[in-house]
């Protein structure tokens, strides 16, 4: 169970890309060859996709993938850079509670309602859209953490992706080949 919490979403994410990628090859085989349809394949790999969305911004935000704008924030010292990014990941963390407070309200009035899938004529609809609250809840959860690891000292930056940085690294790497 240790070494499966830690990287539950990226498992997770991959059984949903293998999920879609399964289904979608099998309606195209139903489709093309036994002239039929699984119908439904397309609310399946919708719902899929929204999860894999979901679930990747905060598997995202822990891996460091997200693209960081941080050229200005780079020009000041360590010290400094703490402090604007332990403003930056408050504003993320507020701006998730909005999100996952008014994602709550949305799937609770759906589940009220007691709405089904169009396609999927046994899935209610509020099912497929808890992935908003439980991925704000996530994305929260993450930002949570660089918080933390900022204010320990453990990092100054949220710790986003460089991509610029990385492009001129590799640019070096292949000049000292030749």
């Amino acid at each position: 169970m240790n070494k499966l919490f830690p990287k539950f979403e990226e498992y997770f994410i991959a059984f949903l890309l293998a999920a879609m990628t399964v289904v979608n090859v099998l309606n195209v085989f139903v489709r093309y060859v036994l002239k039929s349809n699984i119908h439904w394949a397309m609310e399946f790999t919708v719902i899929a996709f929204a999860w894999l969305i979901f679930l990747g911004a905060a598997w995202g935000i822990k891996s460091g993938a997200h693209i960081g704008v941080d050229t200005i924030i780079n020009l000041f010292s360590d010290k400094v850079k703490k402090r604007i990014s332990v403003v930056a990941a408050s504003l993320c963390i507020i701006y998730g509670v909005f999100i996952l407070i008014g994602s709550y309200n949305y799937v609770a009035k759906i589940y009220s309602v007691g709405i089904l899938s169009q396609d999927i004529k046994w899935l209610p609809q509020w099912m497929s859209r808890m992935v908003m609250p439980i991925g704000y809840a996530l994305i929260i959860f993450r930002f949570s953490e660089a918080l933390i690891k900022i204010l320990k000292g453990q990092q100054t930056t949220l710790g986003l992706a460089n991509e610029a940085k990385d492009a001129i690294d590799s640019f070096k790497v292949k000049g000292k080949k030749k």
